[in-house]
């Protein structure tokens, strides 16, 4: 339930922030990012254009291998051993910088090694900054916190997250996330809060398997759903049981947009 209370005043931020008209003259915006299969880079590179700012990659001196498996082994060595990766020096003084955006995949629950050793390596202190991330499931809320205890004196700002197999959506969702936030000027959707949960009857529970059925780091049952308005669907905020260790909740963010399947959005553990 701590994880479903950190989504609430996460989303709360996000898109209850008034900003139509409000764009921020004047600050210098840099984009840092590590990718690995392009996706981080298609939201960096997006995020960068829209706002007219300087964007840099993350680069490990040893580049993980594209190998998935071979991906996942070395990191587990890492984590294992307590090492993190080495990385090019920036090219970018971040010093300059008055808003810096940090972007990376999420594995094994937090962001990528590379950022890791970014993190330690940079002094963010009086900047804003800003995840964002790309993700299998979910991760935002885990690494927002991360980022914050290696950046205690930065001013975090709300994040932005998408599933690899949601990547379509990107060019909309950015739109709306740094209007919201704002970082560009223009009309946004803001949305309602949820309301208070109920628990899950036959309907509900039959869009939420639809969403994560064929998903198979997902294996949990609709308990409680709360929903809201899209301007094109319905939202639904499932609280579910998770199978594999029923102690455990999940938090599952599902939309269907009219006239679509049900699709699973993120998932908070």
């Amino acid at each position: 339930m701590k994880a479903l209370k950190w989504m609430t005043v996460l989303a709360t931020v996000v898109f209850g922030a008034v900003s139509c008209g409000a764009k921020q003259e004047a600050q210098k915006v840099l984009v840092l990012y590590y990718s690995q299969t392009s996706n981080t880079k298609a939201v960096a590179e997006e995020i960068a254009t829209r706002l007219g700012a300087d964007i840099e990659e993350i680069v490990a001196t040893t580049p993980y291998d594209g190998d998935f498996q071979a991906t996942i082994a070395r990191c587990m060595q890492e984590r294992e051993q307590g090492v993190k990766p080495e990385i090019q020096p920036l090219k970018s003084d971040v010093t300059k910088y008055d808003v810096v955006f940090i972007g990376f995949p999420v594995w094994f629950g937090t962001y990528a090694p590379p950022v890791a050793a970014l993190l330690e390596s940079v002094d963010l202190a009086g900047k804003k900054v800003v995840p964002f991330c790309t993700f299998g499931s979910g991760g935002l809320e885990a690494c927002t916190k991360d980022l914050a205890a290696l950046q205690p004196k930065a001013e975090l700002l709300p994040g932005y997250g998408v599933r690899a197999a949601r990547m379509a959506v990107v060019p909309q969702e950015i739109d709306q996330f740094l209007k919201a936030g704002g970082f560009l000027e223009g009309e946004y959707t803001k949305l309602e809060n949820f309301p208070e949960q109920q628990p899950a009857g036959e309907a509900e529970s039959a869009i939420f398997d639809a969403a994560v059925g064929d998903y198979p780091m997902i294996s949990a049952k609709a308990k409680t759903v709360a929903q809201r308005a899209l301007p094109d669907g319905v939202e639904y905020m499932f609280t579910a049981a998770d199978q594999r260790d029923p102690e455990k909740e999940l938090t599952v963010y599902v939309t269907v947009v009219n006239g679509e399947a049900p699709v699973f959005t993120r998932v908070v553990r």
